[in-house]
């Protein structure tokens, strides 16, 4: 596969830079055909956005752009499972990053646990923090069922916002949208969360 850090000129008679938003739906197809023009344009489009997810989870710039990278090397392999029905380019796109940066972060702390393996199996057991990993999984398996019973633009912006930790005007802009709709579609998305979970106010 071609490099893809070279320029987003489209030879193929595509919108020309300054045309507006690419079409991110169109990039996907035409890489899932192994456009490697098409995907270098997706590459353009969408990797600053990737790589600061990725950054923000990871927290180190070195295994931030390898991660990146491999989110890009999923996506060129995977490209044709995009389903346009279910969610749009973006967010599946940030879904990858934010899985591959977090399995990242979990296999840097396994290195860490081994290294210090000697340590850890001279300390008791902590039953008490047992239990509380496993009722924080047993919460985090519900978050992601409730999630499902949102709207699409509110599990996006949701998304963005907490597993991917932006800010509102953040999200606005990725998502190009006024913050304020921005604002709305997190809020009423906390309160639909809220009320299939049936969290108290």
């Amino acid at each position: 596969m071609k490099s893809v850090n070279g320029t987003s000129s489209d030879p193929s008679g595509h919108p020309p830079e300054g045309s507006g938003a690419p079409d991110l739906k169109g990039l996907f197809r035409r890489s899932a055909r192994g456009d490697e023009t098409a995907f270098g344009e997706l590459y353009d489009a969408t990797a600053a956005r990737v790589h600061g997810l990725v950054l923000r989870v990871v927290r180190d710039p070195a295994q931030s752009e390898e991660v990146t990278q491999e989110c890009f090397l999923e996506v060129w392999r995977t490209a044709s499972r995009f389903d346009p029905d279910r969610g749009s380019p973006l967010s599946w796109l940030m879904t990858i990053a934010h899985r591959r940066a977090v399995d990242r972060v979990r296999s840097a702390e396994a290195s860490s646990r081994r290294d210090s393996t000697y340590h850890d199996e001279s300390q008791p057991v902590d039953h008490d923090s047992t239990a509380e990993a496993a009722t924080t999984a047993i919460e985090a398996k519900r978050v992601r069922l409730a999630m499902q019973s949102l709207t699409e633009a509110q599990r996006e912006a949701l998304e963005l916002a907490y597993f991917g930790g932006y800010t509102h005007t953040e999200v606005a802009s990725m998502l190009d949208l006024p913050v304020g709709t921005a604002k709305t579609r997190i809020r009423d998305g906390l309160i639909r969360l809220r009320d299939t979970l049936g969290v108290a106010q």
